[in-house]
C-alpha cells in the first residue's frame, strides 16, 4: 500500500508539473496577443529563452538555495551546493510522498514563471541581453532566497505565526511583479501611450490569441494550485481545485462589471485579466478557503486589477498587458486574504501576511534596482526610437511574424 500511494502521488505531481509546464505557452499567447503585431517574434522568443533560463539557472544554484535543508531552519540564506543533489534514498517512499526528481522540476517551473511576468510588462521596447541577464540574475538568487525564507523552512516559516503562502500569490506572483513594476518605472513607457497628460489605448494585435492564453493559463492553475499540496490526497486537491476555479470566476464577472460601470464597454482584456486577477488572488490560500471566501477573493481581485490598470495609466507607467495589477496587485490581496478569510483568519496571521509582504517587497524592488539599474547604467536596457518604431521584431530578429501582412502600425 505505501509503494502504491507513493507512485500515486508522484504521478500526480508529475501531471502538475506538465501542466504548469503549460502556463508558459499561456503566457506566451496572452503577451504576443495583448501586443502589437510587429513584436510577436520578440514576445515568443523571450518566453522560450527564459524557460531554458529558468531550468537551467534553477538546476544549478536556485533549488539548493531555496531547500538548504533543516541546518537552515528559521535562518535568511541557506545553500546545500550546486546542482540538484539527490541521494538513493530520494527516490523511495521514505523520501516523502513524491521522489526527489520529481520535487525538483515542479519547484523548477515555478521559477521560471517569476521572470515571465516581468516580460509582458516590459513588452515592446526593452533590448533582449539586458533583460536575459536580469532574468538569470533574478531567478538565480533572487527568487530562491525569498522562497527559501517560507517554503524551505526559513525565518518567515518559524515565526510564532507563520507566514502563509500556500501556492505563491506573494512567493511566485508579487516576487515578479515588484520587479515588473521596478522594470517599467526605469524602462518608460511606449512611444504614444502617454502624451500632452492623456492616455492612447495601444490595442492589442490578437485577441482571440489572448483569451486563448488566458484559458491555457486557467488550466494550467490546475497543476499549480492543485499540484501545491504535494501529494494526490483526494480531500485536499479536490477542495484546492474548486477554490482556485470559483475565484477565477468570480473575478472574471467582478472585472467585467467594474469595468462596464466605469467605461461604459463591454471589454474583453478586462476580463481576461480579472479571470488571472482571481487566480493570483486565491493562490496564497487556496487549501485554507471555504466557498464564500474563495468568491470574495475572487470579486475582491477582479476590482483590484481594473483600479490597478487605471492607477498605473493615471501614473504614466506603462504595462502592456496589465501584469503589475494582476500579479502584484492581487497577489498582495490574496496574501491579506488568508488572514482574512478560511481557516487561518485573526489579526496575528494579517500581522504576519504583513511582514512577508513588506520583507519580500523590500528585498525585490531593492534587488531590482541594483540589477536593472546597473545595467541601464552600463549600456542602456531600452531600444533605439527607431527600432521600436519599426517594430522588435524586424530589428531584433530580422523577421516576421506575420511577414505576408503589413504590420508597422499594428
Amino acid at each position: 500500500m505505501e509503494v502504491l500511494n507513493f507512485t500515486v502521488n508522484n504521478l500526480w505531481m508529475m501531471i502538475s508539473i506538465f501542466l504548469v509546464f503549460i502556463m508558459h505557452l499561456g503566457f506566451a499567447c496572452l503577451e504576443s496577443g495583448m501586443t502589437r503585431g510587429k513584436n510577436t517574434v520578440n514576445i515568443l522568443f523571450k518566453n522560450v529563452i527564459i524557460l531554458a533560463i529558468g531550468l537551467l539557472t534553477y538546476t544549478i544554484l536556485g533549488f539548493s538555495l531555496m531547500y538548504p535543508g533543516e541546518a537552515f531552519a528559521g535562518d535568511w540564506f541557506g545553500f546545500a551546493g550546486f546542482g540538484v543533489p539527490v541521494a538513493d534514498a530520494d527516490v523511495t517512499p521514505e523520501y516523502g510522498d513524491m521522489t526527489k526528481w520529481t520535487d525538483f522540476l515542479f519547484q523548477a517551473m515555478f521559477a521560471a514563471t517569476a521572470a515571465t511576468i516581468v516580460s509582458g510588462a516590459v513588452a515592446e521596447r526593452i533590448k533582449l541581453w539586458p533583460f536575459f541577464i536580469f532574468s538569470i540574475l533574478y531567478v538565480a538568487f533572487i527568487y530562491p532566497i525569498v522562497g527559501m525564507w517560507k517554503w524551505g523552512g526559513g525565518w518567515l516559516h518559524t515565526l510564532d505565526t507563520p507566514f502563509y503562502d500556500f501556492a505563491g500569490s506573494t512567493l511566485v506572483h508579487s516576487v515578479g511583479g515588484w520587479a515588473a513594476l521596478v522594470a517599467i518605472f526605469l524602462l518608460g513607457s511606449r512611444i504614444g501611450k502617454y502624451k500632452d497628460g492623456k492616455t492612447f489605448a495601444i490595442a492589442g494585435h490578437n485577441m482571440p490569441l489572448a483569451t486563448i492564453g488566458v484559458f491555457l493559463l486557467w488550466f494550467g492553475w490546475f497543476g499549480f494550485n492543485g499540484g501545491s499540496v504535494l501529494s494526490a490526497d483526494p480531500a485536499g486537491v479536490s477542495k484546492v481545485l474548486v477554490t482556485t476555479c470559483l475565484a477565477a470566476a468570480a473575478g472574471t464577472v467582478s472585472a467585467f462589471l467594474v469595468s462596464y460601470i466605469m467605461y461604459k464597454n463591454f471589454d474583453l482584456s478586462m476580463a481576461l485579466n480579472g479571470i488571472l486577477a482571481g487566480l493570483v488572488g486565491i493562490t496564497a490560500g487556496a487549501d485554507q478557503m471555504g466557498i464564500l471566501d474563495s468568491i470574495w477573493i475572487g470579486l475582491v481581485a477582479g476590482a483590484i486589477v481594473v483600479f490597478g490598470i487605471a492607477l498605473l495609466d493615471k501614473l504614466k507607467l506603462d504595462d502592456p498587458v496589465g501584469a503589475i495589477p494582476v500579479h502584484l496587485f492581487c497577489g498582495i490581496w490574496g496574501t491579506l486574504a488568508v488572514g482574512i478569510f478560511g481557516d487561518l483568519a485573526g489579526g496575528k496571521q494579517i500581522v504576519s501576511q504583513l511582514v512577508g509582504i513588506a520583507t519580500i517587497g523590500g528585498i525585490c524592488v531593492v534587488a531590482s534596482f541594483i540589477i536593472i539599474g546597473g545595467l541601464k547604467a552600463l549600456g542602456g536596457i531600452r531600444v533605439p526610437e527607431e527600432e521600436e518604431l519599426v517594430g522588435l521584431d524586424r530589428s531584433e530578429h530580422g523577421m516576421l511574424a506575420y511577414p505576408d501582412f503589413r504590420m508597422d502600425d499594428h
